[in-house]
């Protein structure tokens, strides 16, 4: 695995509880806050990615590329696990996807799943009429791809072999999702960034978002027909698992595999 960058190693060495800086809402939603920092996006290495691949595809993966330096310039408090149903059903009072998930003894601390693009924004925008502490929203591609990365300009932050200690995917789940933060958090303190479901973010997809869209706090197009998704599944195999693969579908689509999480921001 390679180092992490100087500006997180300084954070973690400066202030060694960051990672636990953390706010909490009326509904006890915890949220983690990102310092502002530059990473690389996009895949550097395409080959190796698709490599991973069950049937690799000439020209395959090109929307990941070219890598290029972005920075995050402000802060931010990013969701310190996915949305969960409980929270979902406080907010928006229905129970969205299979029954079965909702019938068993752990269904509180689900991530909610089979929610659209919209469904998501109207939760956000619910919670935020409950709220006068906090306005709600989602993260951008890049705050995701920067907090999923974790600091290092690799596939994964971490080796394949210790992929199943912080990521519930195909195979370490039994194709089924787990409670959130079950599995290790990332350095920032953030869980589940990558698999259990996978999480809708802001922006809009194009093809190639990455070589048009501005170096400094980047998103992707508004107009876009489609909505980015990120970070894979419990269904999911390795190569879907990591942060730079993106994915995207139509804002009104709902899969039993999808959630989201959350940034909050002071008012």
């Amino acid at each position: 695995m390679k180092s992490l960058p100087v500006f997180l190693l300084a954070l973690l060495i400066a202030f060694p509880s960051y990672a636990r800086d953390t706010v909490e809402n009326f509904l006890g939603m915890r949220f983690i806050r990102i310092p502002c920092g530059e990473f690389v996006m996009g895949t550097a290495d395409i080959t190796e990615a698709q490599m991973e691949m069950l049937k690799p595809e000439p020209g395959g993966l090109a929307e990941e590329t070219p890598a290029h330096t972005v920075v995050i310039s402000k802060p931010f408090y990013l969701g310190e696990t996915e949305v969960t149903q409980s929270q979902w059903l406080k907010v928006m009072e229905n129970k969205p996807g299979p029954k079965e998930l909702w019938a068993r003894d752990d269904w509180a601390t689900l991530p909610v799943a089979s929610v659209s693009w919209f469904m998501a924004k109207r939760f956000v925008e619910e919670l935020g009429k409950m709220d006068k502490q906090y306005r709600y929203r989602l993260p951008t591609e890049a705050e995701w791809e920067y907090v999923a990365k974790d600091g290092v300009n690799a596939l994964r932050p971490v080796e394949e072999e210790a992929l199943g200690d912080y990521a519930w995917f195909i195979h370490n789940s039994g194709d089924k999702p787990h409670p959130v933060a079950t599995r290790k958090p990332n350095h920032f303190g953030v869980y589940d960034m990558l698999g259990n479901v996978w999480e809708w973010v802001e922006d809009g997809y194009a093809a190639d978002t990455y070589s048009k869209a501005k170096r400094i706090d980047p998103i992707g197009p508004a107009n876009a027909r489609s909505k980015v998704r990120r970070g894979g599944s419990y269904h999911c195999p390795l190569h879907f698992t990591r942060p730079g693969y993106r994915s995207a579908d139509a804002p009104g689509t709902r899969y039993e595999v999808v959630g989201f999480r959350v940034i909050a921001e002071p008012r």
